[in-house]
């Protein structure tokens, strides 16, 4: 069993790597590493896209990688491995990023990343720090996180999903801001678990444990 954390140079993958080194041993999921190679992608068992930074950024050094882009489509749309995209790589989940540019995203999860537009004037964007999580629907990766619990963001834009049942949670800041996305085999989380402490962990375990 092997996890691939991609490295398409957009973020420090380091806290990552050790969050779910750590999770991977204690529920038993094997190895996990941190790869750049598409054909290690392509025969991981489960794989996860960070991601830190500008949505154009990321989306073009994600199809720049040799090989790269072409071996995660094949493995989440083809053979349906389980799927985990943070942060920015949330985002590249979506149809389109409008930060700086119209940007095409992977188009799994149809919608629109858009600025966070808060209605309190007071709230400053970027969204940075804790908040707390409200869940609109079961998920596994939810298991034994409640309404509440406590995660940790840093981003200027955020998800709309076109379909509503796609929205996994949210937290409020000034509106509702997107915390967690999905369908069929994939998930994604804005927030960081791996910077999430307990919450964090218990989701990073759940996602290595999770049998779609």
């Amino acid at each position: 069993m092997r996890t691939a954390i991609i490295d398409y140079e957009s973020g420090n993958l380091h806290s990552a790597e050790k969050a779910f080194q750590r999770m991977a041993a204690e529920v038993g999921a094997g190895e996990v590493i941190v790869t750049d190679k598409a054909d290690i992608v392509a025969s991981a068992d489960r794989i996860v896209l960070p991601g830190d930074g500008a949505y154009p950024a990321c989306a073009a050094a994600l199809r720049g990688q040799s090989g790269l882009y072409d071996a995660l489509r094949e493995a989440v749309e083809v053979k349906a491995r389980p799927f985990l995209g943070i942060c920015v790589g949330m985002q590249l989940m979506t149809s389109r990023g409008h930060e700086y540019e119209l940007t095409d995203g992977l188009g799994w999860v149809p919608g629109d990343v858009e600025k966070i537009m808060p209605t309190d004037a007071s709230l400053k964007v970027p969204h940075m720090g804790w908040n707390d999580l409200v869940i609109d629907r079961p998920h596994p990766v939810l298991d034994g996180v409640e309404t509440g619990a406590h995660t940790y963001f840093v981003h200027s834009y955020h998800v709309h999903v076109t379909n509503p049942e796609e929205r996994i949670a949210h937290v409020d800041y000034g509106g509702d801001v997107t915390a967690i996305i999905g369908r069929d085999t994939m998930v994604g989380v804005q927030f960081h678990p791996e910077k999430s402490q307990d919450t964090g962990l218990r989701m990073i375990g759940n996602f290595l444990r999770w049998k779609p």
